[in-house]
């Protein structure tokens, strides 16, 4: 299955092309990732397409802390609801095993570990994070910008508290070393084994100031209920997808095989192995979503009907009458 990324995870990109006086939607067009879906946090997107847009970027604008620049833009929001569950943690090592936990919600393919004992300090612990793609791609900006995102999100969890003794990259990097000094306050050792911070024992055991201990469980059973775990079966992560994306483009079975890495036939043969199928999850999401839609709103059909994907308000109306033997406005009508 192919490693997806929440669009947040792109946050100021074009406003950061722009700045250095490119086009973003060039670029945007050759790595096929809509410019549409950066308006959409919540939009899911190839990370090895993700991955390779920065890359050509940072070679086009000749800009080689791309993804340095990028973090700018970004705060622990960019993580959705897995930002509500690390700012009520009781302290950052449990709001750091919670952003291990639960990372896949917003990437299946970025991976945040803790190391008890770091191999660069003394008595320190290493906070890992490693992007994982397919095919051996370059990830050098994707790296930087993770990296970047991971020391202001510590930095806001710890306080005062927070104690960056030094920073390992897991590449040679393009720009110079004092670039990265700059930007993490620390010393910087290039091409080691793991991208981490090496922190203090005292920042992992310092506590989080403000905390809603209920606020955290239903945002834990909210991240639990929707989104299960990484190793869940395809047909959640289809329906996953096509949530977000029905009566879009990309709600297409083609678009959400792409989506997920695999060819549309291998989508359909897997779904089949499951007992489920492509038009099966899209006809009861657009089921749910109708219901939904006109017993609590009132867009009008005709809307409706593109937003869940039909063609034509005739075609919205024929299913209305299949799934609720009645037309949409008559049950809009009985809701009240």
């Amino acid at each position: 299955m192919g490693t997806l990324v929440r669009a947040s995870g792109a946050r100021g990109y074009r406003e950061l092309m722009r700045s250095l006086g490119h086009d973003p939607a060039r670029l945007l067009r050759r790595c096929r990732i809509p410019a549409r879906s950066l308006d959409d946090d919540d939009a899911l997107l190839p990370l090895r397409s993700t991955v390779q847009l920065l890359e050509l970027s940072a070679a086009e604008t000749r800009t080689p802390d791309f993804g340095l620049r990028m973090s700018r833009s970004q705060d622990i929001s960019v993580l959705g609801p897995l930002a509500i569950v690390l700012r009520n943690a009781p302290t950052v090592k449990s709001a750091l095993d919670y952003a291990s936990r639960y990372l896949f919600v917003h990437s299946t393919g970025i991976v945040l570990s803790v190391h008890d004992n770091s191999p660069v300090i003394r008595d320190g612990a290493e906070i890992s994070i490693e992007v994982r793609v397919e095919g051996g791609a370059v990830r050098r900006q994707t790296e930087d910008l993770c990296l970047a995102d991971l020391h202001h999100i510590s930095q806001l969890l710890a306080g005062p508290h927070y104690e960056l003794r030094a920073v390992t990259l897991a590449h040679s990097p393009l720009a110079p070393l004092s670039t990265y000094r700059q930007v993490f306050r620390a010393p910087v050792l290039p091409g080691q084994p793991r991208a981490g911070l090496h922190v203090s024992r005292r920042t992992l055991e310092s506590n989080l100031k403000t905390v809603d201990h209920t606020l955290r469980q239903i945002a834990v059973d909210y991240l639990a209920t929707h989104f299960g775990s990484p190793d869940q079966a395809l047909g959640e992560r289809v329906r996953q997808v096509l949530r977000r994306t029905l009566g879009t483009p990309q709600g297409s079975k083609d678009a959400v095989a792409e989506l997920l890495g695999m060819h549309p036939r291998t989508l359909q043969r897997r779904l089949d192995a499951e007992g489920s199928g492509f038009d099966a999850i899209r006809e009861e999401l657009r089921q749910e979503a109708a219901l939904r839609y006109l017993r609590e709103t009132r867009i009008p059909l005709g809307q409706l009907a593109g937003m869940l994907g039909f063609s034509e308000q005739s075609a919205f109306t024929r299913s209305c009458r299949r799934w609720f033997g009645q037309a949409p406005s008559a049950l809009r009508r009985s809701a009240g």
